[in-house]
């Protein structure tokens, strides 16, 4: 590969980066409202990083994520027009930490099934990145935060399900046809060659 083609690909991968972290801070537009009284708010951003893992593979996820991590810190971009800092000054703390294994997660497991997406088997990884592995690190975070205990912030977070579940398969019905119009867009796992 010489050097003008490695350019043009890490051009396009740096677009699609910049695409899916501007698609993220976009979600948060909407804005939040809070359930309960642990403060944890409903936000479209999720679905935002369930995206980004889903289209873009792990690596380019993670970019996505951890580029409007970085710009909360100093901007107030997500959900509320809150800043990266008050968030991981409050309950919400876990949850942002939490997007970034979220996306590498649901960013590798769909690596790990190309060259076919499935929807089903895209919605599973969605769920089990966007929701079991996300809210292991949120829960904590409000554990840690708000002073609950593990069964308090359960508790506080089983109003979210519905609606991120919905998320996960309004993911995988986006990635879907995404992954059949533009079959290279996340690299396929190697396989190691059986060598006896």
């Amino acid at each position: 590969m010489d050097d003008t083609t490695q350019r043009r690909f890490a051009a396009r991968d740096l677009a699609q980066v910049a695409v899916f972290a501007a698609l993220i801070i976009v979600l948060g537009f909407p804005g939040q409202f809070t359930v309960g009284s642990a403060g944890v708010p409903i936000t479209l951003q999720t679905l935002g990083v369930m995206l980004a893992g889903a289209i873009l593979g792990w690596r380019k996820g993670v970019a996505s994520v951890l580029v409007v991590i970085v710009l909360s810190l100093g901007l107030p971009i997500l959900a509320g027009w809150r800043t990266g800092l008050s968030s991981l000054a409050g309950p919400t703390a876990g949850f942002l930490i939490g997007w970034i294994p979220a996306v590498l997660v649901i960013g590798a497991l769909t690596q790990a099934m190309m060259p076919r997406y499935r929807f089903f088997t895209g919605v599973a990884v969605n769920i089990f990145g966007g929701i079991v592995v996300l809210y292991a690190f949120g829960i904590a975070g409000m554990m840690i935060r708000a002073d609950l205990s593990m069964g308090a912030a359960l508790a506080a977070n089983t109003a979210f399900l519905p609606g991120d579940v919905l998320k996960a398969v309004i993911a995988a019905a986006v990635a879907a046809p995404v992954h059949r119009a533009y079959p290279g867009l996340i690299p396929i796992r190697r396989r190691v060659a059986d060598r006896g």
